[in-house]
């Protein structure tokens, strides 16, 4: 697929509402695909924990494009890459980061305002639109429309003494990175409807939410305003679970039971070799 094609389809789809779905590696890109995503994002948690790394931007920067590049050849879907706070402070290492993500074959990406510094968990509103501005600024000059999600992890951290102040920063930064040349607001966090209704009234612009496992369906977050909905790690999680049931079950009985699995040859096929 051409980029710049990529990009406007990875834009339409958000114009539409999408539901997201997450990979980690090469296979499991293939497989969200085989169950017919129309686009794939990365997941920078679950990638980390593939590498044996924790997360929260401790797994080395290449290894992290390195697993983006083998997802984005994996697939004929748009990809979108979630590059944590772009591995820098400044707004050149975030630039360089963007600039590497694109010329990878991203469509589009995740930038995040956490810090990981518990003395400051935000990076201030003004050094933010900085980043942004740099990261959109790298991608127009590669002629690639990239998508820019612009995430605040106001809820994450729990910002502000009351649900009220949290929301109005939220508005108040997603607003700035929306005139900065983000093209939506990532709130992870939030899936209470009312809260995300009020969200997208306040930033007049797109947003994004992430699903929770006890929360409501990803359908009901898109007609409360969302423009796009994620699993984030969600899906490794559930795999690794299934894969430590059935691990514990053959240790005990002997054998595996028979879960819906994908056939070895389909698997094999998708990556060219000899069924």
């Amino acid at each position: 697929m051409i980029q710049p094609q990529s990009a406007a389809q990875l834009r339409a789809l958000h114009d539409q509402g999408l539901i997201l779905t997450n990979a980690w590696d090469a296979v499991s890109a293939r497989a969200l695909a085989h169950a017919g995503s129309p686009a794939i994002g990365t997941t920078s948690a679950a990638i980390a924990f593939t590498l044996g790394f924790p997360d929260g931007q401790v797994a080395p920067r290449d290894a992290l494009l390195g697993a983006l590049e083998r997802i984005v050849r994996a697939v004929h879907v748009p990809v979108t890459a979630d590059l944590e706070a772009g591995y820098g402070d400044d707004p050149d290492t975030v630039a360089d980061t963007v600039r590497l993500a694109v010329g990878l074959g991203a469509a589009g990406v995740n930038l995040e305002d956490a810090t990981g510094r518990p003395a400051w968990p935000l990076y201030p509103l003004d050094a933010q639109v900085e980043r942004l501005r740099a990261a959109r600024a790298a991608a127009d000059a590669l002629g690639v429309p990239m998508y820019l999600n612009a995430r605040t992890d106001t809820y994450f951290t729990a910002y502000g003494e009351s649900a009220d102040e949290r929301l109005d920063e939220t508005i108040r930064r997603g607003r700035a990175f929306l005139r900065a040349g983000a093209d939506c607001v990532f709130v992870p966090g939030v899936t209470d409807l009312d809260v995300i209704r009020r969200l997208r009234a306040g930033l007049e612009g797109p947003l994004a939410v992430m699903h929770s496992m006890d929360g409501p369906d990803a359908h009901a977050l898109l007609r409360a305003g969302a423009s796009r909905v994620s699993t984030g790690p969600t899906l490794l999680l559930a795999a690794m679970g299934q894969t430590a049931s059935l691990a514990a079950q053959f240790m005990h009985a002997g054998r595996l039971p028979a879960p819906h699995s994908l056939p070895f040859g389909v698997i094999q096929e998708w990556f060219g070799g000899a069924t």
